[in-house]
């Protein structure tokens, strides 16, 4: 795409930085997958780097469980909630890419079941909450040029920083960072860990979060530099890089 109306993420890509921010962090992850050699991956390493991913995003929502206590089944409310989504997300990977609002109900349906009334799940706060995620969706679908990494850590921030939903907003943001980079085909089998990233990183994290949220420029360019350096360490807390932890 050329017309910066049709492609809503031109005007990032074109800040000074970007390209080779996320250049950068996708080579890197890249020859990670590339070097380990996907075809010697298994579903069981799939399934660690979700659960890694699962408790990382839980504490940065509040939990205080340990991976240790999320590995035996001990884990505080939030990191149950957030293991439940991550044992069924990937599954909704197919639906991103034709029904991005779908989808993301469905991620608040799953991690939130038990914690709201059955009305409330999925279901936006109100009406200026379900535009900002019909504004996610229709980024989703445009068609943009912008990388797939670039896609992924606007729609985080966009849902984070919007919190559409009566509960569990930061776990669903990240969920659907996960599942855009799995849809689109930058880390296929889910062996990054972006939430751990965004977890090595909690300080810029969290303030670069609320200057998105500002809505200011300078802001949306200081996440957007951040999220391609959380990547990189998503990266380096893959199984792939750190079989056991």
């Amino acid at each position: 795409m050329t017309d910066s109306v049709a492609d809503p993420l031109r005007w990032l890509v074109e800040l000074e930085g970007v390209p080779s921010a996320y250049a950068a962090a996708r080579d890197g992850i890249d020859v990670m997958l590339r070097d380990r050699g996907l075809r010697r991956t298994s579903p069981e390493m799939t399934a660690e780097s979700l659960l890694r991913g699962a408790h990382a995003s839980a504490v940065l929502e509040g939990s205080t469980s340990t991976l240790a206590e999320v590995r035996e089944g001990t884990g505080d409310p939030i990191t149950t909630d957030s293991v439940r989504l991550s044992a069924s997300m990937l599954a909704l990977a197919p639906l991103l890419k034709t029904s991005p609002l779908q989808a993301i109900a469905r991620l608040h349906s799953v991690v939130a079941a038990g914690s709201l009334p059955q009305d409330s799940l999925g279901r936006p706060r109100d009406e200026a909450s379900a535009d900002r995620l019909r504004g996610v969706s229709e980024m989703l679908l445009s068609g943009t040029a912008a990388p797939a990494l670039l896609v992924a850590g606007v729609a985080h921030a966009d849902v984070a920083t919007a919190a559409p939903f009566a509960s569990h907003n930061g776990i669903v943001a990240r969920a659907l960072e996960r599942l855009v980079l799995v849809a689109r085909g930058v880390d296929a089998k889910s062996l990054v860990v972006p939430e751990a990233g965004h977890l090595a990183l909690r300080a810029e994290y969290e303030s670069n979060l609320r200057a998105y949220g500002s809505g200011e420029p300078r802001g949306v360019h200081s996440w957007v530099l951040y999220a391609a350096e959380a990547y990189v360490a998503g990266a380096e807390a893959s199984p792939l890089r750190r079989p056991s932890e």
